[in-house]
């Protein structure tokens, strides 16, 4: 005889980039597990491949964590962890004076994405030549590995994930159409100045955080934090 069966609850979220509303489950124990396997290895790969296996999961199959921007895929997991395992997180957080650890407990359900304003994604880089911006999404990004790189291609990369497209007075070039090796020429053609433009762009990027004020246990200072990526809430 077949044992019975629980049905998780449901809960509603909106995908802050597009402002649609999807339904989402909290994980169960047997995805919680490849979330603790993976966070183990220290690996960034495996903690971001499973974060995208349990949002699908997690959405039915609904939602497609590569056409997410990266603040939509921290904030959705964010909104998973929260009715999965508790709304109130214990975080491990230094002191900015006396480097303490404290276990300041934060409220996950709380946490929003800061959308910033008045950011224009239509750059002119000469009179006749520009570039449209977007914000990257997941599909685009550079590995894992390759993202924790400290050389200039790496950087060039993230740089080119969140460009949509390439104008002039009489095209326009979609980047998805355009080689990897193409796009990477464009870039280091750029003087500092027009590079500048695009690097701004990228300075105001939706990020997930929210600020933290605390009493440190050890020194009695306190401290003003601020909470930002994914990887801040896994401390």
């Amino acid at each position: 005889m077949p044992l019975p069966k629980i049905e998780a609850p449901k809960y509603e979220a909106k995908i802050p980039s597009t402002g649609k509303t999807i339904q989402y489950r909290p994980y169960l124990v047997k995805e919680e597990k490849i979330l603790m396997i993976a966070l183990e290895t220290k690996n960034s790969s495996s903690i971001l491949n499973a974060v995208k296996d349990i949002i699908s999961s997690c959405t039915y199959g609904k939602v497609d964590p590569e056409n997410l921007c990266t603040f939509d895929l921290e904030y959705l997991f964010l909104k998973l962890r929260a009715k999965s395992t508790g709304e109130i997180a214990k975080i491990g957080m230094k002191c900015s004076h006396c480097e303490a650890v404290n276990q300041i407990e934060v409220n996950l359900d709380e946490i929003e994405v800061r959308m910033p304003t008045g950011i224009e994604k239509r750059i002119a880089l000469t009179d006749v030549v520009g570039v449209n911006l977007n914000w990257p999404k997941m599909s685009r990004l550079p590995s894992a590995e390759t993202a924790e790189k400290a050389d200039a291609n790496a950087a060039l990369d993230v740089v080119i994930s969140c460009i949509d497209s390439i104008y002039d007075k009489t095209k326009i070039y979609k980047a998805e159409d355009t080689s990897h090796e193409d796009m990477i020429e464009f870039i280091e053609s750029l003087s500092q100045a027009q590079f500048g433009k695009i690097q701004e762009f990228m300075l105001n990027l939706p990020a997930l955080e929210t600020k933290v004020q605390f009493s440190c246990v050890k020194c009695k200072k306190d401290s003003d934090i601020t909470l930002s990526g994914l990887n801040s809430f896994f401390t």
